[in-house]
């Protein structure tokens, strides 16, 4: 009960209540009092007027006068005299005067509470104006034990009655929110418990239904939430379903292209001059393609693997790049630069580094072949004492606005119309794992850039 946020509710509630209670309580005990002391001059002023009818009283009468009225003596000024209209024996000196004539609202207070903690019994002049304008002031003794007693009394009745308030108001306001807030809380909870029990299922997700603006705002919220995680898992199943193909094609590919390798073999034999300066680069294609197949394979068990870092001679690596992308450009109107400084190696995996490079020189040069106006595609590399920089440059119509916006997400739509964005992720991926980082460095009308930043450090600060 005290651990559920409906029985909080109910005891802060009550509490709350309560204090609410205690601030009226004060105040009204000090108008309890005044109204006390009030009633007592008045019956002061009753008895007084017997007096006024007869100058001489029966001293009997008198102090059953006096006792009717619950004082010891009572004076009235009138006309500018001051008169012992009634009076007996006190037992003791008059401890306070309270003048209720000129009395602020503070002062009653704090003259109520010193009378409510004062347990000793004392006498007490009052001094108040006659009703009905009997005179200029009157002013009575009494004593102090019985104010006191009626006042706790009193004070008993009112805490007694705020409790039953406070336990009803406590009660009506938990009904209602457990009717308006406790109960559309759990119907929430109710849907996040069944939705984790299948949230494949879309049938499941949230349908927001709250009156209340704040849990119609929440409940928009987790079905929006719910409906990209459906999606999510949806498209990872796919994927997962993709990924299984790919591993099976790849597994049959590196088959076959480990048969032709085989058969590379023999070609290297051949006299002919042509076929000596093609069959290196043949078979150097070949054994890229049969190790995208295993890194394909592996990818597909989720066991991409790292890195094998090595100093690698840059030039070397480029020059086979770009001589790929220029087989490919066919009669297409496009050069290619390779400005690299003589001997430089970089410490990077050989076979990821080309695909990475290759990645980018195929992209810029189907982003000229499209434009069927042919263009210039630059690899420019240079090194600084922190790390060394490759840059990929193209002189094509720059980047579509869709592609920029998920330029390293694969699946979300490539530069090129049909691609799937898988290569430069795959290139972001493979840079990243170098400890590198693979960035757009610019696009526009005049061109694209892309930058590949590897680090000479061995990561550690």
């Amino acid at each position: 009960m005290l651990h559920s946020l409906s029985g909080r509710l109910l005891i802060l509630t009550t509490v709350f209540v309560m204090i609410a209670e205690i601030l009226i309580f004060v105040p009204s005990i000090a108008r309890f009092r005044e109204d006390y002391m009030l009633n007592r001059l008045e019956r002061a002023q009753i008895a007084s007027l017997a007096l006024l009818a007869d100058d001489m009283l029966d001293p009997a009468l008198e102090d059953e006068l006096l006792k009717n009225a619950g004082v010891f003596n009572v004076v009235l000024r009138r006309n500018e005299v001051r008169q012992l209209m009634l009076s007996s024996d006190m037992p003791q000196m008059i401890s306070e005067t309270f003048d209720l004539r000129d009395a602020t609202a503070l002062t009653l207070i704090r003259d109520a509470m010193r009378r409510m903690i004062t347990r000793e019994p004392q006498v007490i002049r009052v001094i108040g104006a006659p009703v009905r304008d009997a005179g200029s002031l009157i002013e009575i003794t009494m004593e102090t034990s019985p104010m006191r007693t009626a006042m706790i009394d009193y004070g008993m009745r009112i805490l007694l009655l705020s409790a039953v308030i406070s336990v009803i108001t406590a009660v009506l306001l938990f009904v209602a929110l457990r009717a308006l807030l406790l109960k559309p809380i759990k119907r929430v909870v109710g849907h996040m418990q069944r939705y984790a029990l299948a949230p494949e299922d879309a049938r499941r997700i949230i349908e927001p239904s709250a009156s209340i603006t704040e849990l119609r705002e929440a409940e928009v919220a987790l079905m929006t939430l719910q409906t990209d995680l459906t999606q999510a898992l949806k498209q990872k199943e796919r994927l997962a379903q993709l990924g299984s193909a790919v591993s099976k094609i790849s597994h049959d590919l590196r088959n076959i292209m480990t048969s032709a390798q085989l058969f590379t073999d023999r070609i290297e034999m051949s006299e002919d001059p042509t076929v000596k300066r093609m069959a290196p680069k043949l078979v150097g294609s070949i054994t890229r393609a049969v190790h995208l197949c295993e890194s394909t394979l592996a990818f597909g068990k989720a066991e991409e693997p790292g890195p094998t870092l090595t100093m690698v001679a840059l030039a070397g690596l480029l020059e086979d790049a770009v001589e790929g992308e220029k087989l490919a450009s066919g009669e297409h109107a496009i050069s290619y630069g390779v400005d690299i400084p003589a001997g430089m190696m970089v410490r990077a995996d050989p076979e990821q580094l080309y695909r990475v490079i290759s990645n980018l020189v195929r992209n810029a040069r189907q982003a000229l072949m499209g434009t069927k106006q042919g263009g210039e595609i630059a690899v420019l590399a240079q090194e600084s004492e922190t790390a060394w920089v490759i840059e990929v440059s193209d002189t094509g119509p720059g980047l579509p606005a869709k592609a920029k916006e998920h330029l390293f997400a694969p699946f979300q739509g490539g530069a090129r119309k049909g691609g799937s964005g898988l290569g430069l992720a795959i290139a972001a991926e493979l840079v990243k794992g170098h400890g590198g980082q693979l960035a757009l460095a610019k696009t526009d009308a005049q061109g694209t850039m892309f930058r590949i930043t590897l680090p000479k450090g061995d990561g550690t600060v």
